[in-house]
């Protein structure tokens, strides 16, 4: 089986559907997955269902399954299979129980997030065995309650029948000695800038990639996130909104658009300017293929979505409300905000109890 990208007729967007063993689109998948860009998902939303869906069809032909009898249980050993190494998946090697499981918890629920909607779309278009993955639940003393609980209580509310305890990460985060190592590894302009803007306005690197000079206020030192169509892939996640920088960003710019873009033709502000094709809007791919190579020269091992982690911790500990920062993130919430980024380290435990004189003013001895 293959997750293959299409075209969609008539408007040029790019959406996935998967291939089975015959070179045919699986057409129930092939629906589902038409359904999503029809309401706007992202592509890459999109590609990461198309996968999520490839996986299921696989353990429903191992099974020897049609995707219509699946029933509850059968999902329940889509979760083992799933986490079963490559090789044990197809029943060619024992696997012993202190494997290593092939996938971790956060990327099972979301494959079955995937299969819940797939089994849900096709319930609601009189298909297949109903919504699956489904539970009638109410909220009980203590747990969680739905959106305006107050209004509906005691009604029940969609739940998941299967899912599973993701353990609590902390956000990876870059310290300063870090980031300006990664800074001076740059060997160009626009590669610098392109990280010193992440590491300023914590937005999103496709955020940075759908940028248009336009959206550049220098003299008010403003960057403006604006939803659009662009032609690499990149995509506003969270909707528009307004971003301070600093002049020093600004002046990096400046130096950028004089030294390296020169004439280029584009109203991207990051564009190719010596790979071909020259002058189109920098992909996801060439700023990952700049990573692999500043992950080489640095020895450090990060991912561009440090960056936002990092502002994001860095203006928490300084001491900007959590409002803002939820703003300035672009987040629908600040309970979103919160679940992310709403924890104390060790050391900011300790920064905290020091400032408020704990450690120093004694009122019992020992």
């Amino acid at each position: 089986m293959l997750v293959h990208p299409v075209a969609v007729p008539g408007s040029g967007t790019r959406s996935w559907t998967v291939l089975g063993d015959d070179d045919v689109p699986v057409v129930p998948v092939d629906r589902f997955l038409a359904y999503l860009t029809d309401i706007g998902r992202s592509p890459n939303t999109v590609k990461a269902y198309a996968h999520d869906m490839k996986d299921l069809w696989q353990f429903l032909g191992f099974r020897g399954l049609d995707w219509r009898e699946a029933r509850l249980e059968d999902i329940g050993e889509f979760v083992a299979w799933l986490q079963l190494p490559l090789a044990g998946r197809a029943g060619e090697v024992a696997v012993l129980p202190s494997a290593a499981a092939e996938v971790c918890v956060s990327t099972v629920n979301r494959k079955l997030a995937a299969v819940s909607a797939f089994y849900a779309h096709q319930a609601r278009n009189g298909a297949g065995p109903g919504d699956l993955l489904a539970v009638w639940q109410r909220g009980g003393r203590g747990g969680w309650k739905p959106f305006l609980h107050h209004v509906s209580k005691g009604n029940p509310y969609r739940g998941r029948a299967i899912a599973l305890k993701v353990p609590k990460k902390l956000p990876r985060i870059l310290s300063a000695a870090e980031t300006q190592a990664i800074l001076d590894a740059c060997t160009r302009l626009r590669d610098r800038f392109f990280f010193a803007l992440l590491h300023v306005s914590g937005i999103r690197a496709g955020e940075a990639l759908g940028l248009r000079h336009e959206d550049i206020a220098a003299a008010e030192c403003e960057i403006v996130i604006v939803p659009r169509e662009n032609a690499n892939g990149a995509r506003a996640k969270s909707g528009g909104r307004m971003v301070p920088i600093g002049p020093d960003l600004i002046r990096l710019y400046a130096d950028y658009l004089h030294e390296e873009y020169g004439g280029i033709g584009s109203d991207h502000v990051f564009v190719n300017i010596w790979a071909e094709p020259k002058g189109h809007a920098w992909s996801y791919q060439a700023v990952y293929d700049l990573v692999l190579r500043l992950r080489a020269r640095t020895g450090i091992a990060f991912d561009p979505h440090w960056f936002r982690h990092s502002a994001a911790t860095r203006w928490l500990r300084d001491g900007v409300p959590i409002e803002v920062v939820s703003t300035l993130l672009g987040h629908s919430s600040v309970t979103v905000t919160s679940s992310v980024y709403g924890h104390l380290t060790a050391e900011d435990a300790r920064a905290a109890l020091e400032k408020a004189g704990w450690f120093s003013g004694k009122e019992v001895s020992w």
